[in-house]
């Protein structure tokens, strides 16, 4: 996998994971820049962490981002309030690169007390390797996605 800046945040629920992902992406020569938090500290709030790496996100600072929380549920719910964010909760393989090739998602979200690592690690893994195809059905339906944004300002 090529070098690319991923960041990764989470809170409490979460933690243990992304401690794990993190050492994994280091170890396949990820540039992994951690928005927190960096201790287990139980009475944390998941938007507390992910909202700014969503934020990095969405100004082109980092290439892609996973946040975790204890279902991951919180965290996808939080990072899709932001403008230029395409996140979703992922617990397989078929849909951490289908959402990427046909919706262009940015950020994955887990869920920390859900997954295992060897299968959050597969599903990573297969994110970040994965590639908006581009198509024009799927410009077509971002274009409709970024209008809603628009919506909400």
């Amino acid at each position: 996998m090529a070098t690319k800046r991923i960041g990764i945040a989470a809170d409490h629920g979460g933690f243990e994971l992304k401690e794990y992902l993190k050492s994994k992406l280091h170890e396949n020569g990820f540039e992994v820049v951690d928005f927190g938090n960096k201790q287990l500290k139980e009475d944390d709030d998941y938007p507390d962490y992910v909202v700014p790496m969503a934020r990095a996100i969405a100004s082109d600072e980092l290439y892609r981002g996973i946040a975790v929380c204890g279902s991951g549920v919180g965290a996808s719910v939080a990072v899709n309030k932001l403008k230029g964010i395409r996140a979703c909760l992922i617990n397989d393989t078929f849909s951490a690169h289908q959402g990427v090739e046909d919706d262009n998602m940015n950020i994955i979200c887990l869920g920390g007390r859900v997954l295992g690592h060897l299968l959050a690690w597969e599903i990573v893994k297969t994110f970040l390797i994965a590639r908006f195809t581009d198509a024009e059905r799927h410009r077509r339906r971002l274009a409709k996605v970024a209008e809603l944004e628009k919506m909400c300002e």
